[in-house]
């Protein structure tokens, strides 16, 4: 999700919502503690130098059960990092503390704010040699007409 979809989402909701991959929710007396440029800049296992950018925004909770953050106040805050982000409509990423800080994608689906898992990959799969992943087929998708070995194919 980038910045302008979460600000037009703002607007559209009454409460926030979000909820964590494992469809709990974050608890609804957060505070929404910073939202920061992070730039990467890096060379792939390939060789290859990249930059990437996002708008990192975290997300904590605190003892105070009656805090509530609201849409209104949550766009104020993002308005002020806008001296940072210069504004850019940069991808929206969250941190949120579990057992360590958890990074998280986002997603709004019309009701709540859904916070996705990430992952890591090999962005020089083919310099490194990693094949790309291989097609799963179940065994009774298999037919005469695309199996490999069939009577008389010749391929025994």
């Amino acid at each position: 999700m980038k910045i302008t979809e979460l600000q037009n989402a703002l607007h559209e909701v009454g409460a926030l919502n979000f909820k964590l991959p494992d469809n709990t929710y974050v608890p609804t007396h957060f505070h929404l503690t910073e939202i920061g440029l992070v730039t990467k800049h890096f060379i792939d296992c390939g060789g290859t130098e990249r930059k990437e950018a996002v708008a990192n925004f975290q997300l904590w909770v605190a003892e105070d059960t009656d805090h509530r953050l609201t849409p209104s106040k949550f766009l104020k805050i993002i308005d002020l990092s806008q001296k940072i982000l210069k504004g850019e409509d940069l991808t929206v990423e969250v941190e949120f503390q579990q057992s360590t800080v958890g990074k998280f994608g986002l997603e709004y689906d019309g009701q709540d704010f859904k916070l996705t898992a990430t992952h890591t990959a090999c962005l020089a799969a083919e310099t490194c040699g990693v094949d790309a992943p291989k097609k799963k087929v179940a065994l009774a998708e298999l037919t005469s007409e695309n199996a490999c070995c069939t009577p008389g194919g010749g391929c025994c």
